[in-house]
């Protein structure tokens, strides 16, 4: 059982039926001997009757003349009997025993002495009999009389059978409801694991940055060392993100030199090597912008989750500087967009993915770039008027791991950076033909699917 609930529940389940199987047995044993004390104390009051209504006559007869009041002395074989006999052999009976004699064991009581005995009865049954000898005065006579009273046992056993069906009902539905308390009891006491996961949830979409600390002392330690683990893992990614900062600033020199080298080459007419020094820095110059875009993502994924940018004032920006490269100087840029849009993007995030787009389309495009952001759905699209995307080309882009930068021409630059950047917000990132002739690049929720960004 992997469930540490249904462990919990199990566990006190099986104790509450083993507890209340025990005490089951304990009352009914209880009660078994409360009906044998209450079954000898009535036997007692019987038998006083009995030894109150005896008399012996001066020939030395004895005679029962008032029998004890219970009807059922005189209902044969009603379960309740008496009998009376002395020492010359006579025998007095309750109508109930019928045909029938006490087997009263070999005994001498003395005379103020009670004795009980089990003995059997008829029909097999087992009779509980409670006896006394007393001495009486016959006209100068001493008379010896055994007076015994006895009660069938099979009443008491039919009384606590009763007494433990009635029991057993009441301890299985007891039972239940202690098995149904345990169970909430189980799932009050693991409400904080409920909370720790829920916490943790927040955490990872960036809505919290550390687990709450109002909680029951018990998981005090646990919430304690995962935030002190939280902060050793924010300290680590700050110092990664310097690292990776200080390297990527630290090649940027480099390549421009290699830069520099470049244009003076082509100075002395060498350009095939000026060419081949170009693409290398800047495919260099990518992989270096790649990767701060990915520091700068693992550093801020707490915040992702609650970042919102204004489109219209980035785009903007965006398009004003684009607008002053020799690639794009001759474009127009036609842009529609919904009011008061907003994309769920941290603004430096969102310049990365709109700038490496229009980018690529301003490079391929002829005359003509238009932007549309819509709201149903959340949606923006960048086309251009250009050659576009061999249709073959498409899915292998899309792939994942695909670079768009190894398809050739057409292709574009750097939509690796805007994949990761989307990926890391549950974006995706689609491309098919625009009707202006070129490519339609489309960014949307992960949730919709290529046949809305088409729309």
């Amino acid at each position: 059982m992997r469930s540490l609930r249904l462990r919990l529940i199990a566990g006190g389940t099986i104790a509450i039926l083993v507890a209340l199987g025990i005490a089951g047995a304990g009352l009914v044993l209880l009660f078994q001997r409360h009906v044998s004390r209450t079954l000898a104390a009535d036997l007692d009051v019987h038998l006083g009757q009995l030894l109150a209504g005896i008399d012996v006559g001066t020939d030395g007869r004895i005679a029962v003349p008032r029998e004890p009041a219970d009807p059922r002395f005189d209902e044969p074989l009603s379960g309740l009997y008496w009998q009376v006999s002395d020492d010359r052999g006579q025998i007095l009976r309750s109508r109930s025993l019928w045909d029938t004699a006490l087997q009263l064991p070999i005994d001498e009581p003395g005379p103020s002495e009670v004795h009980q005995h089990e003995v059997p009865g008829s029909g097999g049954s087992r009779l509980l009999v409670a006896e006394r000898r007393v001495q009486m005065n016959a006209g100068g006579n001493r008379v010896r009389v055994r007076a015994a009273v006895a009660s069938d046992l099979s009443r008491a056993a039919v009384a606590v059978r009763a007494f433990a069906k009635d029991l057993s009902l009441a301890l299985a539905l007891l039972a239940l409801v202690l098995a149904i308390a345990t169970s909430i009891q189980v799932g009050l006491g693991l409400q904080p694991l409920a909370v720790l996961r829920s916490g943790i949830a927040e955490i990872r979409a960036g809505r919290l940055t550390h687990l709450p600390v109002a909680i029951p002392r018990e998981v005090a330690p646990l919430v304690e060392e995962v935030n002190a683990l939280l902060d050793a893992q924010e300290r680590e990614i700050v110092r990664s993100r310097s690292r990776a900062a200080d390297l990527a600033h630290g090649f940027k020199t480099p390549l421009a030199a290699l830069v520099a080298d470049a244009a003076r080459l082509r100075q002395r007419g060498e350009d095939t090597l000026a060419r081949d020094i170009e693409a290398v820095a800047d495919t260099m110059s990518r992989h270096v912008d790649r990767e701060l875009a990915l520091a700068r993502l693992r550093g801020g994924a707490r915040g992702i989750a609650t970042a919102v940018t204004e489109l219209a004032p980035l785009l903007n920006s965006v398009l004003a500087t684009l607008s002053r490269t020799p690639s794009a100087e001759h474009l127009h840029f036609e842009s529609s967009i919904f009011d008061d849009a907003k994309l769920p993007f941290d603004r430096t995030d969102l310049a990365e993915v709109l700038g490496n787009i229009l980018e690529n389309a301003a490079h391929h495009a002829r005359s003509k770039v238009r932007i549309v952001a819509t709201a149903n759905p959340l949606t923006v699209t960048i086309e251009d008027d250009g050659e576009g995307i061999p249709q073959h080309q498409i899915a292998r882009v899309l792939e994942r791991g695909g670079r768009l930068d190894e398809q050739g021409s057409g292709a574009g630059l750097g939509l690796s950076i805007v994949r990761d950047v989307l990926d890391a917000y549950g974006w995706h990132l689609q491309i098919d033909r625009s009707d202006l002739g070129g490519a339609r690049v489309a960014i949307a929720l992960d949730g919709l699917t290529r046949t809305n960004v088409a729309a």
